[in-house]
């Protein structure tokens, strides 16, 4: 192959991967110079993408003024969100941007703290936010989760089965959070046939079988925490 494999490949390039010579999926993927090319290519678009919304908004951040209207404050938080979400579904290695995203809102919470004056209920509800965003920054510690997230991600909804049943078990137990009761008894359900049809075809569904009842697990765990 002319064309190699990235050192921190991005979302199109993980998909590649994930559905070469996979049976789980309807149509597995074949790797070689061009599909490997379309990839990269399509993975360094989005970057470009993100590196200039994330500039832009570094430079908003920078400019806020300490009178700034509370609405101004609160997109910029949101973009800040949003970015570090991207930052973890993008290629390259973008760890100094995620560590620079967490502290540009360090810096907007403080802000939005000193808003907030001496309201007591408004303080506990931004710490409530803060705890709900570092669970969340920790479910993107897997890529996984990130592609699922990425409004332009390759993963296509017919494939969210394949794609569970193939994962790491790492990331399996960091992706099932990102579902309710109802669509775990969906994945289930879908698990089961074609971890089925499969079986009959005398494919070797072993792994997809273990990340099956690993997701029924998670399912019982579901219960008991709202019983």
């Amino acid at each position: 192959m002319i064309f190699k494999p990235s050192d921190h490949p991005g979302s199109f390039e993980r998909h590649l991967y994930r559905k070469q010579a996979n049976a789980l999926f309807a149509v597995p993927s074949v790797l070689n110079d061009d599909t490997l090319e379309a990839a990269q290519r399509q993975d360094h678009e989005i970057i470009v993408q993100f590196m200039q919304a994330f500039q832009q908004t570094l430079e908003e951040t920078v400019a806020l003024k300490g009178n700034e209207e509370s609405d101004v404050i609160l997109a910029i938080k949101d973009r800040l969100d949003k970015l570090y979400e991207q930052a973890s579904a993008v290629g390259d290695d973008q760890a100094k941007i995620r560590e620079a995203i967490i502290k540009l809102l360090a810096v907007i919470m403080a802000s939005v703290r000193k808003g907030a004056g001496d309201d007591a209920h408004a303080h506990q509800e931004l710490g409530q936010e803060d705890e709900a965003r570092r669970a969340h920054f920790a479910l993107l510690a897997s890529s996984l989760v990130a592609d699922l997230l990425d409004p332009s991600s390759p993963i296509k909804e017919d494939e969210l089965v394949p794609v569970l049943l193939s994962a790491s078990k790492d990331d399996l137990a960091l992706t099932v959070q990102l579902f309710d009761q109802q669509q775990i008894k969906k994945v289930i359900q879908d698990s089961a046939s074609l971890v089925k049809r499969l079986d009959n075809e005398g494919v070797d569904t072993i792994q997809a079988a273990e990340n099956a009842v690993f997701i029924q697990g998670y399912l019982e765990y579901l219960r008991l925490e709202q019983a």
